[in-house]
């Protein structure tokens, strides 16, 4: 049944739910669109794209206009190169044997590489895509002529929208709110699947125990949260390895994003104001913003305090490169921001860093110092200690 809901469309297209599958040619796209141009190109269907674009999502949409029966190999191979593909189900889509021929092809991949398929149903109600009704009993009816003598060709067409009408998706009848709304909810949706699904994937490289601390990281940084909010970490060891994989975890979660690797480093050999204007060019996205005076414009605080960043400060060592890069007063940044410190110095933390919002990574857990600080009894403490960590 089809559902506006992001959290019900994840169970019945995602590969974790299905039988191993075979490996997918190497990924060259995010998303591939399935619409029937004439119906969505210059409206819904453009609109979802440019969305997606805006979440750095590559989706693959065709702009030709398509002439004949038979999809060339080139649509075939976008269709195993992408990890997601959306059906636009509109009022005309099953007039289009090209279309159909997508259709055909993204169930194919579905059931071959496990790839993860989302319907849209866009002016339709699901049930008339399901059941074949409507304009949809006319699109077949004419193509049980066309195909007389091919009717195996025409139940694999039926059958196929059979299978992605009853999966979970978006059906912008029951919708609430604007177009522009929904259309946000399935870029979420769709950003949210592609995240887990590099997640798990990245996840194979990293040991239970790091990927473990990992995960306490994300809890203690609230995603969800409107706030702004900094969370340091601190060790000895793999630092930058934690930083870059919370960054490439999270990232597809924010407007503009920036990881500035090796700052002990790199303000020796060029300058606080050097980083803070390669900070600034990639949140603010102008290649070529260069400010040498001491503080920013009031006009690019304004665009700061208006974007959702995500920033990384790897190998911090002094609290004034904190300060002057970003949780001083020249830099207010957008709600739901966030912010992440690795350092090897927890002390220089504590000048800047919420102490709830202070990590230690190593092969120790802050729950075994934090039961022994607050005095539990031995037998609370062994129960701390075997269950896992979670913020408060």
């Amino acid at each position: 049944m089809a559902s506006s809901s992001s959290s019900s469309s994840s169970s019945s297209s995602s590969p974790s739910s299905s039988p191993p599958f075979a490996n997918p040619p190497p990924q060259k796209y995010d998303v591939f669109i399935s619409f029937r141009g004439a119906d969505t190109r210059e409206t819904f269907t453009s609109h979802l794209k440019a969305a997606l674009g805006r979440k750095k999502i590559e989706t693959y949409m065709d702009d030709k206009l398509r002439m004949g029966d038979k999809i060339g190999p080139a649509l075939f191979q976008a269709i195993e190169k992408s990890k997601v593909s959306l059906i636009v189900f509109s009022k005309n889509y099953a007039f289009s044997t090209w279309c159909l021929g997508e259709l055909e092809h993204i169930s194919e991949c579905k059931k071959r590489y496990g790839q993860i398929v989302i319907p849209i149903f866009y002016g339709i109600d699901p049930s008339q895509v399901r059941k074949q009704q409507e304009s949809y009993a006319v699109a077949f009816a004419q193509l049980e002529e066309r195909f007389e003598d091919n009717m195996d060709q025409v139940l694999k067409w039926r059958n196929a929208l059979k299978e992605a009408a009853d999966m979970s998706g978006f059906d912008n009848s029951k919708r609430t709110g604007t177009e522009a709304d929904f259309i946000e909810k399935v870029a979420e949706d769709v950003l949210t699947k592609l995240n887990r699904t590099s997640s798990s994937s990245d996840s194979v490289e990293l040991d239970a125990f790091r990927l473990r601390q990992i995960e306490e990281i994300e809890s203690l940084l609230r995603i969800d949260s409107p706030g702004v909010c900094t969370v340091g970490i601190w060790g000895k060891n793999s630092l930058s390895t934690v930083g870059d994989e919370l960054f490439h975890r999270l990232s597809g979660q924010f407007e503009a994003t920036c990881f500035l690797a090796n700052v002990k480093e790199e303000e020796k050999r060029q300058g606080l104001k050097h980083l803070r204007n390669v900070l600034l060019r990639e949140i603010l996205n102008e290649k070529d913003l260069s400010i040498d005076t001491p503080s920013v414009s009031p006009f690019i605080r304004e665009r700061l305090s208006r974007t959702k960043v995500l920033i990384v400060l790897d190998d911090v060592n002094d609290s004034s490169q904190i300060e002057y890069l970003a949780c001083g007063g020249h830099h207010k940044f957008g709600p739901g921001s966030r912010i992440i410190i690795t350092t090897r110095e927890r002390s220089l933390l504590k000048k800047t860093v919420h102490h709830d919002k202070i990590f230690k990574f190593g092969r120790k857990y802050r729950l075994i110092s934090s039961a022994m600080k607050i005095g539990v009894s031995v037998r609370d403490r062994a129960a701390a200690l075997a269950a896992p960590y979670v913020p408060q």
